[in-house]
């Protein structure tokens, strides 16, 4: 039986982004964990944790150092066995300070408590797992995934969305996941479509992955019993296709309003990796304390990695043999919604999916005055007008961005990546959307 499936729709605009899977066929590599590692305590969207630790205390692997009693967090776990060598704030790589736990790792694989499986027999065990995990959004927002899961009783949720896109140009951290770990990703679906009773599930993967999506095909038709209510779905090859709003579209045909989340049209989306990750800790009981990224661009060997989380970013490009000369971005994450960085010694945190450096050709052209050609206008996927955007935003014209419904915008950079006067429009959005807010406080 085939079990692969094509898009049900394509979302309007996007933008053909040149891939650069340069690390598609590289296997997973496990770096030794550095001897220091800094553990920020704002690592998912919400309420920040509080260290539990303090410093001289000793600490062993998957052990609980940061947690938090707001409903939106998650616990932070040790990713080394060590010593606190001290607690102090640290600047993240998106501006904000938080505190930060410093381990001095002993280089001994001591964990705690000693790894077992968990029993999952209903839907309380299933999300009091998914918050014992550690687990948040892989390469996005951070949001907690036991938050993702309690799904209101008056908000039925009848689809399953996995998100294994990947539409940013280098990425193949998903890609990866989808080759080397099939069963763990099936598996965690059926698990979390039988606790929270999903009818249907579905695997977004783009065209130009064919073997991830053969590798997904492949291992549903080697269950014992062929899984009916799961699809693997070929998806167009179209950045932004992973966003959420063109994903639930791609492989549903339903458009989530203005302003809502998924579980309006009743889906549920899940990144592919989270998905495996869960499945990860149901079957061994060990919190996420590595993260598989790619490296890749500017970089002698560029790779994908599975580093503990806490590593600097400057030691992880190291072990990928150092950068080929000098660079003119390091960004966290992918060249179109990545944040470009300041220090080779901020740490890897759970949201991390990639580092990227880019050379000097690779960047945006130098910035010169709007011809007004409407190439961002055509390439928005949410139908706005940036150039009209930024006119308000410069003019500090809060009623004409509500009347331009800027607070849709979702940051893709399509707008800045088609743009031949290089404006620096993503920049702007930011910018339009935080004056918007201010004007409502």
């Amino acid at each position: 039986m085939d079990t692969l499936v094509k898009a049900i729709a394509k979302f309007k605009g996007g933008v053909k982004v040149p891939h650069n899977k340069n690390t598609a066929e590289n296997e997973s590599v496990f770096m030794e964990p550095p001897e220091i590692v800094t553990i920020p305590m704002q690592q998912h969207i919400g309420g920040p944790c509080k260290p539990i630790v303090k410093k001289g205390d000793i600490v062993t692997v998957g052990q609980v150092i940061g947690d938090s009693e707001a409903f939106v967090s998650a616990p932070i776990h040790a990713s080394v066995s060590g010593k606190v060598k001290g607690i102090k704030p640290v600047l993240m790589a998106n501006g904000q300070t938080c505190e930060a736990i410093h381990l001095k790792s002993d280089g001994l694989p001591v964990e705690f408590p000693e790894p077992h499986p968990i029993e999952i027999l209903s839907k309380a065990d299933l999300l009091k797992a998914a918050r014992d995990s550690g687990l948040v959004g892989i390469g996005g927002a951070g949001f907690p995934m036991h938050v993702k899961l309690a799904v209101k009783e008056d908000t039925p949720i009848d689809t399953l969305v996995i998100n294994g896109a990947e539409c940013e140009p280098f990425i193949t951290s998903d890609y990866r996941e989808s080759l080397e770990y099939p069963d763990r990703i099936i598996a965690g679906m059926q698990l979390v479509m039988k606790y929270l009773n999903i009818r249907h599930g579905v695997i977004g993967i783009e065209s130009n992955k064919p073997k991830g999506l053969k590798r997904l095909r492949d291992h549903l038709n080697e269950l014992a019993e062929l899984d009916p209510t799961i699809d693997v779905m070929e998806i167009p090859s179209l950045y932004p296709q992973g966003a959420e709003k063109m994903l639930v579209y791609a492989t549903t045909g339903r458009k989530i309003p203005p302003g809502k989340l998924p579980s309006e049209v009743g889906c549920l989306i899940m990144n592919i990796s989270t998905i495996s990750l869960l499945q990860r800790y149901i079957e061994i009981g060990m919190p996420l304390t590595h993260k598989r990224i790619t490296i890749d661009g500017n970089v002698a060997q560029p790779k994908n990695v599975v580093v503990t989380i806490g590593t600097p970013i400057g030691e992880v490009i190291d072990y990928c043999g150092g950068l080929v000369d000098e660079p003119s971005k390091i960004i966290l994450g992918g060249p179109m919604m990545g944040i470009a960085q300041f220090s080779m010694d901020l740490p890897i945190t759970k949201q991390t999916n990639a580092i990227t450096i880019l050379s000097a050709a690779q960047s945006l052209p130098e910035e010169s005055p709007c011809i007004r050609c409407g190439s961002c206008v055509t390439a928005c996927p949410m139908s706005l007008l940036p150039v009209q955007i930024e006119r308000c935003t410069h003019n500090k014209d809060v009623a004409g961005l509500r009347k331009l419904n800027v607070s849709a915008c979702m940051e893709c950079g399509c707008c800045a990546f088609v743009c031949p006067a290089g404006r620096r429009l993503v920049q702007t959005m930011k910018q339009a959307k935080q004056m918007e807010r201010e004007a409502v406080q």
